[in-house]
């Protein structure tokens, strides 16, 4: 009898463990989202209104910009390829997308900050990213980038020697678009 107990007692333990880890499963996505908005990791940016901080920089930093697009027929660029910013200041640029088919198409960007230790000192005062962008057949529209890095980068340890940051973006179909930044 005080056998059957014992493995009562831990088919129930089990069974509790089991379920443990399937919420852990469940709840495990929301939670990366959120820690890696509020470290940066992972390259993710945060969004500001301006710059807050009056000091700026010791050192100036090249920002590159990438572009390439998934799954939707539209020409996809930025209109340079990189600028050089001192930590503090807003800088303004621009991406171009065109529409080269007959009908209007619907996309969203997802974008990545590298090296990802910089993610949560870039930060994204105005971006075509935040919202789904539609494209009329034949049309091409320029986007805007306002940006500023934060001068904290150079009292960090983990970002003090950065000296390039690439802001990358892929455009996707707006239904694919959802997806990826459910499971970025």
């Amino acid at each position: 009898m005080a056998n059957m107990n014992k493995n009562s007692s831990l088919q129930y333990l089990l069974i509790a463990l089991v379920l443990s880890m399937l919420c852990l499963s469940f709840a495990s996505v929301p939670l990366y989202r959120i820690f890696c908005k509020v470290t940066g990791y992972g390259g993710t940016t945060k969004q500001s209104t301006a710059p807050h901080n009056k000091s700026l920089g010791k050192h100036e930093i090249k920002v590159r910009f990438s572009a390439t697009t998934n799954n939707i027929p539209i020409l996809f660029s930025p209109e340079q390829s990189y600028v050089t910013v001192r930590p503090g200041t807003q800088k303004l640029i621009f991406y171009r997308a065109q529409n080269t088919t007959e009908k209007p198409i619907t996309g969203m960007a997802v974008y990545n900050v590298s090296p990802v230790q910089a993610g949560k000192y870039f930060n994204k005062i105005a971006c075509f990213c935040f919202t789904q962008q539609t494209f009329e057949p034949h049309t091409s529209i320029v986007m805007p980038v306002s940006f500023f890095i934060d001068p904290e980068i150079e009292n960090d340890v983990s970002t003090a020697h950065i000296r390039e940051i690439t802001l990358s973006y892929i455009f996707f179909d707006s239904s694919e678009a959802e997806s990826a930044i459910k499971n970025s």
